[in-house]
């Protein structure tokens, strides 16, 4: 047992000091409990198992969370989200901490009546989405979008998979849990939880800007690009206002040339047809979304028909800046005269450059030294550009084009497996598989995109935190350490005992999981109650909410390990803001439990 407690220790400190990889310091916790239980068997026989040491890397609840990982890669992929996000960027209006107030407050609201693994995972892509629109720091939004799920999950019976695990557990020993029994204690709680998540949290939280927030950031700057309107194209018959055209979101036409005639600005009741092209100017990101959309499309070559040029937006469409080296053999040739589509197979889409740029085609741009280039094509037509002397690829640049038009399969898959999810109908794991078997199938999502969703160091931690969850059950150290702490407090009044017992809890609840604290500590709870002549009920409730409280580490709970890729979070950004909001809640409960319950 106490050797169990020194690798569960040195694990935890390894994890904080971040001098080593999460999937190293996984693995060696692992290795480490198999050594000590072989080396050291009981009657002669290991007390863990291998086999069971390793068991958590097939638990539901990691099969759960991984493939809810891919089912949003591929709501990512087709963009599906963005249409709600912008409602809810206009709701918030333009202040970022009422934006942020009134996403994370629907999503605990929501979290009280549908389980808030799903609720998270369809809040992710959304904030993520609004974070880009109002250009701040995602990791800002989406450590507080895990908390006030789990926040929003303790109102109701519903709320989390905690909840009904304790209550199936209290059930056995005949004490019944029902549907809002406990939602009065809940919803303090998770006021006052609330408070802190909304206004101190992102206060709290760093930057950690990913590869997409840097692309983001230097998508700022303006591309000059051109659309060629065709027959039947989506800007045909389109009308400017205020010089300005709605169809083209931050857009800016440079000018239009009409049978070789340029207009330039100020353009008004100018409607667009066909053999039109428009000069535009435009950051990366709004070039992208356009692509997504069809308001400007890749142009085709002369022996392409539109089938074929629509197939090169299919799935890995991908788009990336290129700059033009000194003594490029491009430099003072235009795009159109350099070849470079029949050459590399990629097209160019855009071109910027620190210098003024006069309003002409993008095709009769001369291209100069240090220009910027923007480029789309297949994964294959970038790799060509790697060898290229003439044009310097950025690797780190490279983003998938969304595929929009999948946009409505994808959320009706989604919205499937949330509904089936989140009433029951299947089980969250085999409504998670379902839907990623059903992106795959409609082409939202293909099997590389899915193996990148796949996260290492999710699957490391919980494999590595449900060995260490084996490991303590078996040997006794759970119940040793909820043993010792009511020891240490017998004679005191129950009201200290119910502190003391749920303070054990949330702290063990960041090392096991909450569903392995639940577990151990749902028949400890009702012996304590039972031994200081107090109501069962007061301590098994005292359990779901402190099991619930896995805020001050990735491996507490699954919603904080949905974040931790996306918001490119470390170990200890979650030690530095889940531990004043466990204090807070186990202050908050030490007042409103023996006041509610009368103890």
């Amino acid at each position: 047992m106490w050797a169990t407690f020194l690798i569960v220790t040195c694990t935890i400190i390894c994890f904080a000091l971040e001098k080593w990889s999460l999937e190293a310091i996984s693995l060696a916790s692992i290795v480490s409990y198999m050594l000590l239980f072989i080396l050291f068997p009981v009657n002669g026989a290991p007390l863990v198992s291998a086999g069971d040491l390793v068991m958590g890397f097939g638990n539901p609840a990691l099969v759960t969370v991984l493939a809810l990982l891919m089912v949003g890669q591929a709501m990512f992929n087709t963009d599906a989200l963005d249409a709600p996000s912008r409602m809810l960027a206009r709701i918030g209006g333009a202040g970022r901490t009422r934006t942020l107030a009134i996403l994370l407050i629907t999503a605990g609201v929501i979290s009280a009546f549908l389980n808030n693994t799903p609720v998270v995972v369809m809040f992710i892509p959304i904030v993520t989405a609004i974070a880009a629109q109002k250009n701040f720091d995602s990791a800002k939004a989406l450590m507080p979008l895990s908390f006030i799920g789990i926040l929003g999950g303790m109102v109701t019976l519903i709320g989390s998979s905690t909840n009904l695990l304790v209550a199936g557990v209290a059930k056995d020993f005949g004490i019944e849990i029902g549907f809002f029994d406990f939602s009065v204690p809940g919803l303090i709680l998770a006021s006052v939880g609330a408070i802190y998540v909304i206004f101190i949290l992102p206060l709290i939280l760093k930057q950690r800007r990913g590869m997409a927030d840097e692309i983001k950031t230097l998508s700022g700057r303006q591309f000059i690009a051109q659309i060629e309107i065709t027959q039947g194209h989506v800007l045909e018959g389109a009308t400017s206002r205020a010089g300005l055209f709605s169809e083209l979101e931050d857009i800016t036409v440079r000018t239009i040339m009409r049978n070789d005639a340029p207009m330039i600005p100020a353009m008004e009741d100018i409607t667009l047809r066909a053999g039109d092209t428009l000069i535009i100017g435009a950051t990366r990101r709004a070039l992208t979304r356009a692509l997504a959309i069809g308001s400007t499309s890749v142009p085709a070559e002369e022996d392409e028909d539109d089938d074929a040029q629509d197939s090169r937006l299919a799935p890995e469409f991908s788009i990336a800046e290129v700059v033009v080296a000194p003594g490029s053999r491009f430099v003072g040739r235009t795009i159109q005269s350099a070849a470079i589509r029949s050459t590399y197979g990629t097209i160019v889409l855009g071109v910027q450059r620190k210098s003024r740029m006069q309003r002409k085609g993008l095709d009769q741009i001369r291209m100069e030294p240090g220009d910027t280039l923007l480029m789309g094509g297949t994964p294959e037509a970038m790799a060509n550009l790697k060898a290229s002397r003439d044009l310097i690829l950025l690797e780190w640049s490279s983003a998938i084009v969304p595929m929009r038009r999948f946009a409505t399969r994808a959320l009706t898959i989604f919205g499937i497996v949330v509904v089936t999810a989140a009433t029951g109908i299947l089980p969250i794991m085999v409504a998670s598989l379902l839907g990623v078997f059903g992106m795959l199938v409609t082409g939202c999502l293909n099997s590389r995109q899915a193996a990148r969703a796949f996260d290492s160091h999710i699957f490391m931690l919980v494999g590595a935190s449900l060995a260490s969850a084996a490991a303590l059950e078996a040997t006794g150290g759970a119940a040793f350490i909820a043993e010792s702490v009511v020891s240490a407090f017998e004679g005191f009044p129950p009201a200290v005992v119910l502190s003391a017992f749920f303070l054990t809890i949330a702290i063990l609840t960041n090392v096991l999981s909450n569903n392995a604290t639940a577990v151990i500590f749902t028949p400890i709870a009702i012996r304590v109650a039972q031994g200081i002549g107090v109501p069962p009920e007061v301590f098994v409730v005292a359990v779901i909410f402190a099991a619930n409280c896995s805020f001050a580490t990735p491996i507490g709970y699954q919603t904080n390990l949905l974040v931790l890729g996306p918001g490119h979070y470390r170990f200890r950004d979650f030690l530095i803001a889940g531990i004043p909001l466990v204090i807070l809640i186990w202050l908050t409960y030490s007042f409103v439990g023996p006041w509610y319950y009368g103890i």
